[in-house]
């Protein structure tokens, strides 16, 4: 017996050691932005507002915008084609930085005026309290996503970039890879290396409504599918995956 108690208290004092030993887990909540953050899509209300307060003589352009976009239906192009060919068409060849900022300062405020979902801002929020750190993961242009992530309150942001075009300026075309699919994942893992943040000393949630974030829940320690489009709830019933209906 006294062998016995003494094995059980040397192993419960090397548990505590390597307890104490271990640093605590990071947590982190991943959020995606168009339709899990914002009601809808996000780039075509930023068409209207552009060509509405800044840039009318752009509406000239809606009917090519329309035709590239047919295209892309047809599989003629891919999205960051797509993403690439509208913006050029919205913004010019070369962009100045501070007109875009301008831009998406504005945009970001209609954006919490009509589009942020009331349900994912407590959800955030709960996170946030429960000591997570908000990361937000998204396909749409870094230059508006961070005015938006900014009135959130979100200071780690991972998503699209513009190739930079000399000082001051940028171009329409993507720097790297469009933040989507895969290479969301690949960007959510070269993030977690620019931020020193080990996967096996962090416990992730990653929230989104579309089966192409499937690789970046997947990768997720839960998965979060908020108001799922069909595709994703289908994914959802066989992978077990938590399902958060919000209302719109």
């Amino acid at each position: 017996m006294t062998l016995l108690h003494s094995l059980l208290t040397r192993k419960l004092q090397c548990d505590y050691g390597e307890m104490m030993q271990s640093p605590p887990r990071q947590k982190l909540a991943i959020y995606d932005m168009d339709k899990t953050i914002t009601r809808r899509a996000t780039f075509g209300p930023f068409i209207r507002h552009v060509i509405t307060r800044y840039k009318p003589g752009r509406a000239a352009m809606l009917p090519a915008m329309a035709a590239v976009t047919a295209g892309y239906g047809l599989n003629l192009i891919n999205r960051a084609r797509l993403k690439e060919i509208n913006l050029g068409l919205l913004l010019g060849r070369e962009i100045d930085a501070s007109e875009a900022a301008a831009m998406a300062e504005s945009f970001a405020m209609e954006t919490r005026r009509t589009n942020f979902l009331s349900e994912a801002l407590r959800q955030i929020a709960a996170d946030r309290a429960a000591g997570y750190r908000i990361v937000l993961a998204t396909a749409s242009y870094r230059f508006y996503v961070d005015a938006i992530a900014q009135l959130l309150a979100i200071e780690d942001v991972i998503a699209t970039r513009c190739l930079p075009s000399g000082e001051g300026a940028f171009l329409p075309q993507i720097a790297g890879q469009n933040c989507y699919a895969e290479a969301k994942l690949m960007m959510v893992k070269d993030w977690l290396r620019t931020a020193g943040l080990a996967r096996q000393d962090s416990h992730i949630r990653f929230y989104s409504d579309h089966v192409s974030d499937a690789p970046c829940l997947a990768f997720a320690d839960e998965a979060f599918a908020t108001n799922p489009h069909a595709p994703l709830r289908e994914l959802v019933a066989k992978r077990g995956w938590a399902v958060l209906d919000w209302p719109e």
